[in-house]
């Protein structure tokens, strides 16, 4: 049987100094000076390319990257034959056991993504200055069935991604309007919930309580020791301290029940399947390079990995919305990102429906 032209393609490193002749025969200046902005040496950029008849030309060819420890590709552009790029791309990741292909609209038509089997994705609500991406973006899931897809709401300062989990995951599931998403939210809700700069579980899960009383909110948390402190001074430390300690009277007060187990990857996968959502405290350093405490919404599943929603995007590696929509990371990936440092606790809030609220089903896979 003949291969496909997706079958019959070669992957290679990208260097932005030193492009490759092929490339440049067939690549848009525009398009390859848009690959040169950015620092994605983090992100391992690659060249999957079509080789020609003779196989020293090429007739294709896509620019992808991906952070590390996650289970997807993103197409940044494809130059020369696009349907062919594109299918080289996704039997590329195919053969990766990847969950999923995206690919940013900087030259993507709706009609180009339909007929290589993605989906739009909804734009993003709010982008900051510093986090330029495209306009639009698509995503093909290659196992399992699609995941539905909450609104994209970028956090707008350093320290208010608990806050933001927090209002998406209750847009999707429909407590909020999606058109509600803002930065006055945003911060009145972090507000409520700061360990200054900081939401620790316990804190954030209060804050969940009294903005939505309807919603049931468990506080998951394995150390009775304050949390997020060990970076401040001694004195800085203290007074954190003692607001973390009110922060449980609070809970006890309002009904917030605080679960002392740790939280492993089963019991977040089982929360997902009752269609729950989980606000999960993870360490930044193996998908940004960085060991930062941040928060992040798992509300999806796909064999082999867990979806979330990641409020924040890294401009200077390429880094866009559209990487942290829809975000597929292996279990295990997952499961050692949420051991913190420095003595491995786990921190989350789960967050149930609210009675009435109606949470969007997946819409079906393209044929």
């Amino acid at each position: 049987m003949k291969k496909s032209t997706a079958d019959h393609h070669v992957v290679v490193p990208f260097a932005s100094d030193a492009p490759p002749p092929a490339l440049l025969r067939i690549g848009p200046p525009e398009v390859l000076e848009r690959w040169r902005t950015a620092d994605r040496l983090p992100h391992a950029p690659r060249l999957v390319a079509v080789p020609d008849g003779d196989g020293g030309d090429w007739t294709a060819a896509a620019l992808a990257t991906a952070r590390p420890h996650t289970s997807y590709l993103k197409i940044v552009d494809a130059v020369g034959d696009v349907p062919a790029a594109v299918g080289a791309v996704v039997a590329h990741a195919r053969r990766q056991g990847l969950a999923q292909v995206k690919w940013e609209g900087w030259t993507a038509s709706p009609e180009a993504a339909a007929a290589a089997g993605f989906t739009p994705l909804r734009p993003a609500r709010a982008e900051a200055e510093d986090a330029a991406g495209p306009g639009t973006g698509y995503v093909r899931w290659l196992g399992g069935e699609p995941v539905a897809e909450p609104p994209y709401y970028r956090q707008s300062t350093h320290f208010t991604c608990g806050a933001v989990t927090a209002l998406v995951a209750q847009a999707h599931a429909g407590a909020l309007s999606p058109q509600a998403l803002d930065r006055e939210r945003e911060l009145t809700l972090w507000r409520d919930a700061t360990n200054f700069p900081a939401c620790e579980p316990v804190g954030l899960g209060v804050a969940v309580r009294r903005a939505w009383p309807a919603s049931p909110v468990t506080v998951h948390l394995d150390t009775d020791r304050p949390v997020l402190l060990d970076h401040y001074p001694r004195d800085e430390q203290e007074w954190r301290a003692l607001l973390q300690r009110a922060s449980r009277t609070d809970a006890e007060r309002t009904g917030v029940p605080i679960d002392p187990r740790p939280l492993p990857l089963a019991r977040i996968r089982t929360a997902i399947g009752r269609r729950d959502q989980v606000l999960l405290l993870i360490s930044l350093a193996a998908m940004q390079g960085f060991d930062v405490p941040h928060w992040v919404l798992c509300h999806g599943a796909v064999p082999g990995a867990v979806v979330i929603e990641d409020p924040w995007t890294h401009a200077a590696t390429g880094d866009t919305w559209v990487d942290a929509h829809l975000l597929p990371v292996p279990d295990a990936s997952l499961d050692t990102m949420a051991t913190l440092a420095p003595d491995g606790f786990r921190g989350a809030v789960t967050i149930g429906g609210p009675e009435g609220a109606v949470r969007p089903h997946p819409a079906p896979a393209p044929g």
